[in-house]
């Protein structure tokens, strides 16, 4: 009989992210801090132009190892994603690591850093973005390029500033919140509009509460209070709801809301747009307001769901699929119940799951024109009555956008 194969002691893995680096060193050391016996483990991309990623991983005390990585088909992120898992791994079967604190560079986003470490086999029990309150508007309304700043992953990384921090910011459950002077009660507005659904920690907050256990899988020799941070980075994490979560068809987007002169639009309709009109209205829509997204359907494409993604005056639209009405009921078995579930609870008897869904956040926002012009881009009561099959014949606008 074979002896039995020695299975390693499951390794909690939060991941730590954003583009404000001086919130994101804070948060990291606060974890360092909080539980005893964690370690960062680092990927600096910044080094790529030489050749290599350096890796460093240090505890509470400095330094404990530092290695390089080759690029990989001249990308750093790729680079990135094929040595985090191998020394991930290498922690956990060393022993003595209590929890593994993933700092990523600068632009590098958390949704494929967590779906990494999540297929490599190891637990992701948190992913944390940090933020400074009062750099929001600015990095929001940053269209630069990452390389114009030095911060671009790989050779071809054509994202921009503002693109980045709005996913990051928007996939994290949870936001470190740094403790800043500058910020006032409009940036903590805006903060809380984008993702009102995260659990915001500051940064800064000290453990409180009675001794616990903890339940990490090394002991120590005394139990402690963990701080609402450590908490927060080993509550669990479910990397395929994230992933849905951001999804057009099923996102938890922002409601309504009004304070502190910022204010969030949702506009919802069921008629299609008019392809030429919104594609004349894209640039002032575009502008409209620091961050906006959503999905939408064109009369021209009666079974493509459109993504809209903007920020920084930058438009990404692109198609996310069909939607459910256009499917044959054989093929609904083949899509995710989560996505089942969202087309079911706006089902309309005429047009399925075909929807106008889009919110508009920013400071200062024109609410009433913002939906003059939205409204304008719909088609007439006589363009509706035409039909679909007069729908067709609509100029095909958006074609050349997204290169069909």
């Amino acid at each position: 009989m074979a002896d039995p194969v020695a299975v390693p002691p499951a390794l909690p893995v939060v991941i730590v992210g954003g583009l404000h680096a001086d919130a994101r060193r804070a948060a990291v050391a606060r974890l360092l801090a909080d539980v005893p016996g964690s370690v960062v483990l680092h990927h600096d991309l910044a080094t790529a132009t030489a050749g290599t990623v350096v890796r460093t991983i240090r505890d509470a005390s400095g330094i404990l190892d530092a290695g390089e990585a080759p690029l990989v088909n001249d990308c750093a992120c790729c680079a990135l994603r094929e040595d985090l898992v191998p020394e991930l791994e290498r922690l956990r079967d060393a022993g003595g690591t209590r929890l593994a604190v993933v700092e990523l560079w600068d632009s590098v986003e958390p949704k494929a850093m967590a779906e990494v470490v999540t297929a490599g086999g190891l637990t992701v029990t948190g992913v944390i973005t940090a933020v400074d309150p009062a750099l929001v508007l600015p990095y929001l309304g940053n269209g630069d390029d990452l390389a114009d700043g030095g911060l671009a992953a790989a050779a071809t990384d054509q994202r921009t500033v503002a693109d980045t921090f709005a996913r990051q910011l928007e996939y994290a459950p949870v936001l470190a919140v740094a403790d800043s002077p500058e910020a006032d009660d409009e940036d903590r507005e805006l903060l809380a509009q984008l993702h009102p659904t995260a659990r915001q920690v500051p940064i800064g907050q000290a453990d409180s509460g009675a001794p616990v256990d903890d339940g990490l899988t090394v002991p120590t020799p005394r139990l402690r209070p963990l701080s609402p941070l450590a908490r927060a980075a080993l509550a669990g994490f479910d990397v395929e709801a994230a992933a849905a979560a951001q999804h057009p068809a099923c996102a938890l987007l922002p409601a309504e809301a009004d304070a502190h002169g910022v204010s969030t639009l949702v506009w919802s309709r069921r008629r299609p747009f008019h392809p030429e009109r919104l594609y004349a209205a894209l640039e002032d829509l575009t502008c409209a307001a620091a961050r906006s997204r959503g999905r939408f359907w064109l009369a021209d494409k009666p079974d493509t769901l459109f993504h809209w993604d903007a920020a920084g005056g930058a438009l990404c639209v692109e198609s996310a699929g069909p939607w459910l009405a256009s499917l044959p009921d054989a093929a609904w078995e083949m899509v995710p119940p989560v996505r089942r579930a969202a087309a079911a609870l706006d089902w309309d008897a005429e047009h399925g799951d075909r929807c106008q869904h889009l919110v508009f956040t920013s400071p200062g926002l024109d609410r009433d024109g913002l939906e003059r012009l939205l409204e304008s881009c719909l088609l007439t009561d006589a363009e509706y009555a035409a039909g679909p099959d007069a729908w067709q014949r609509l100029p095909h606008a958006f074609d050349t956008l997204l290169e069909v």
